[in-house]
């Protein structure tokens, strides 16, 4: 015991002194507290077409309920901490149309946002269907209802503020950047802003990010050639261009079909994991043709411990939307899939379609995804 007491003390003194102690025994390290998690779930194209419109309208007064368009889902996006889908109209007010040229009811935002999303992109080849005027108020309007944007702008003080838009919640802190590919032509004049896919933009954008102060950093873009389930040559480089560039998850709206999901897994070469999501398609819309007619949200958990930042459990939700007859008016849902595949409920014409989405998902999907399974519900026994 004596001689074991002499020899700590003898490298205790050498410590003091500056005598060098390769062999010195280091103490265990401190762990830092259980790491903290963020749960999100991203949609595809929240649409407004002019049958949509006059099914969420009132027969008794000039109102509008979206409500039940998003009843089914609501349990599932309200259940994740972030939930972000692309609104692909304006809120430009009345009147109100449908394609080319989309102006959707404020109802059609407070029913998203009542269904549990929190942040809306609104960067996409329609932002400026109605002009300055109907860009700014689709913003004035998500702002009245506590909805998070980015993607547009009213002004260059407007773009400091929400380019990126900037969110932290249960401890992690990330970074949202939401581009388009263009407008459909149609012009935007200062101070509005509206972001447009830019290499040299990117690049720029993505090497600003204090990442002392942001944990990760997310990409939405508008992006690809619609109708397509294969993503463009353009789409490809442009996700490689974001990884390189630190970009942690890239996630695709536009093509309104269904594009296949890649995951890596946190590794020596990649620490933090990286997503990507070509294309989410639909998630409503009157678009009724095969592979238009539904879409995919994806989840994801983004983690933090002391010493690691990695995105990890990526999983997809399959989405259809369902337009049965109701009192006389048709009528849009948008169904969790995997709840209504066997409903006895449906009628078979429905039942059918809603079947071959599910059988085109999974070919696409099962194929071309590369480890981002589709979530399940485990049957207890």
């Amino acid at each position: 015991m004596i001689s074991e007491y002499i020899k700590y003390a003898f490298l205790a003194a050498t410590i003091f002194l500056g005598a060098k102690t390769e062999e010195l025994p280091l103490p265990d390290p401190v762990m830092a507290p259980d790491s903290v998690a963020l749960t999100l779930i991203f949609a595809g194209d929240i649409m407004q077409h002019g049958p949509q419109i006059e099914a969420a309208r009132s027969d008794h007064d000039s109102t509008f309920n979206y409500h039940p368009c998003f009843s089914y889902v609501k349990p599932l996006v309200s259940s994740f901490d972030v939930a972000i889908a692309n609104l692909e109209v304006t809120l430009a007010g009345a009147p109100y149309s449908g394609y080319p040229q989309f102006s959707a009811p404020d109802e059609l935002a407070v029913a998203a946002r009542d269904a549990g999303f929190d942040i809306l992109g609104t960067a996409n080849n329609h932002s400026c269907d109605r002009g300055n005027k109907g860009l700014a108020r689709t913003l004035n309007v998500l702002d009245s209802l506590g909805i998070a944007r980015t993607g547009t702008f009213t002004d260059s003080t407007d773009f400091l503020k929400y380019h990126p838009l900037v969110l932290s919640k249960n401890d992690i802190t990330f970074a949202l950047f939401n581009y388009t590919y263009g407008t459909n032509g149609l012009p935007f004049y200062p101070p509005a802003i509206v972001n447009l896919i830019d290499t040299n933009l990117l690049i720029n954008d993505l090497a600003a990010v204090d990442r002392t102060k942001t944990d990760f950093v997310i990409v939405f873009f508008h992006w690809g050639n619609e109708y397509q389930s294969q993503p463009s040559l353009t789409q490809v480089k442009l996700a490689g261009l974001c990884k390189r560039h630190g970009a942690d998850v890239i996630i695709g709206s536009h093509p309104h079909v269904l594009q296949r999901m890649e995951y890596d897994e946190p590794s020596d070469s990649l620490p933090g994991g990286f997503l990507l999501a070509y294309s989410l398609g639909n998630y409503v819309s009157n678009q009724r043709d095969r592979y238009r007619d539904g879409g995919a949200m994806i989840s994801f958990t983004l983690s933090k411990t002391w010493n690691k930042k990695t995105v990890i459990n990526p999983e997809y939700h399959l989405t259809w939307v369902h337009t049965p007859i109701r009192d006389g008016k048709k009528q849009y849902y948008i169904l969790p899939v995997r709840q209504f595949e066997n409903d006895s409920t449906m009628d078979t014409a429905a039942l059918e379609k809603l079947r071959l989405f599910i059988s085109d998902a999974d070919e696409l999907l099962g194929k071309g995804n590369r480890q981002v399974p589709e979530y399940r519900i485990v049957q207890s026994e």
